[in-house]
């Protein structure tokens, strides 16, 4: 558990700092090669039918759960064994690579410098980077909103769930749950294509994400009040909109997030081409505007300091 500590500390550290390695190959990168590579097998053996698919998926989930965890734990297993520092030392970098704190700030500014110094079309673009609805026709209040919600979302499983699980488990139990994290934004579409292969990969997410998307949502609104936001509305929006979402987890932290800028946030979208009619998550006490990015940011950081600190606090607790 102190090595998992140690780990987790420095790894976070290291990503406020200097962000994502990008000399480097990424895990998810890896992750996400390999839940391609698995689907076309899987697929090209399977039947094509409701009850193949769903085998095929769950078939999927199950051997990339065991890789995304079992590879690590094995080569950690081995290095803690012989070299205790070297085990240690690759740790700490796992933690570093799987965290997202200052890629996420830094993508979503790419969207406010857009938004302020350049073109609707260059801002739509920017935030096409960062999200999954179509971008072409947003304006700029919807651009954003995008970048915001974004930023809220990924709060949680980019930044707050990852340091939760690396505290429960070390680098094995991040990865596992990065491997199902990926899986969901590759697979878990309600579409012709996934409806039934991904099924499995959906319903794992939420419930791999179902506690770690409270907690972020809870220390979100806390973390309000240290940065000059309005945490009494944050809390009053996070508890009266948390369920505003089709997914059980995404509202948490865009309830919160929109209670503490006073904005609000979702509403309907296009998808391929396609309307989805979403409800709102908090109320319009202002409009909101590129700055709310920066806002938010700091509503990140100010998070994940807080999350880090919980981690600590546990971890200390266990080992006493």
């Amino acid at each position: 558990m102190k090595y998992h500590m140690f780990a987790l500390t420095v790894g976070f550290l290291l990503d406020l700092l200097f962000g994502d390695p990008r000399w480097l190959c990424h895990p998810v990168c890896l992750i996400g090669k390999l839940i391609a590579e698995l689907e076309k097998g899987i697929r090209r053996i399977l039947p094509k039918t409701e009850k193949g698919e769903l085998l095929g998926g769950t078939i999927e989930v199950l051997l990339v759960c065991i890789l995304c965890g079992g590879v690590p734990l094995c080569v950690l297993y081995v290095l803690y064994g012989i070299f205790p520092y070297a085990g240690l030392a690759l740790e700490t970098f796992w933690c570093y690579q799987l965290l997202a704190t200052k890629s996420l700030k830094t993508e979503s500014m790419k969207v406010y410098d857009r938004l302020t110094f350049g073109t609707i079309e260059e801002a739509r673009y920017a935030v096409s980077m960062i999200v999954g609805r179509d971008t072409k026709e947003l304006s700029a209040e919807g651009v954003t909103k995008a970048a915001v919600e974004t930023v809220a979302e990924n709060s949680s499983d980019g930044v707050i769930a990852p340091m939760l699980y690396m505290a429960i488990g070390g680098a094995p139990l991040m990865f596992l749950y990065k491997g199902i994290n990926t899986m969901d934004s590759m697979l878990g579409y309600k579409n012709d294509k996934y409806l039934y292969y991904g099924r499995c990969a959906a319903r794992l997410d939420d419930a791999a994400n179902y506690i770690p998307s409270r907690i972020s949502g809870i220390l979100m609104a806390f973390a309000s009040f240290f940065v000059g936001l309005d945490g009494k509305r944050a809390f009053s929006i996070y508890f009266r909109d948390k369920r505003n979402h089709a997914s059980p987890n995404s509202a948490q932290t865009e309830a919160a997030m929109a209670g503490a800028l006073q904005v609000q946030l979702a509403g309907n979208a296009y998808y391929f081409g396609k309307l989805y009619e979403k409800p709102t998550i908090g109320d319009p006490v202002r409009p909101i505007e590129p700055k709310d990015i920066v806002k938010a940011n700091r509503l990140l950081y100010a998070t994940a300091v807080l999350a880090l600190v919980l981690c600590l606090g546990v971890g200390a607790a266990i080992i006493l």
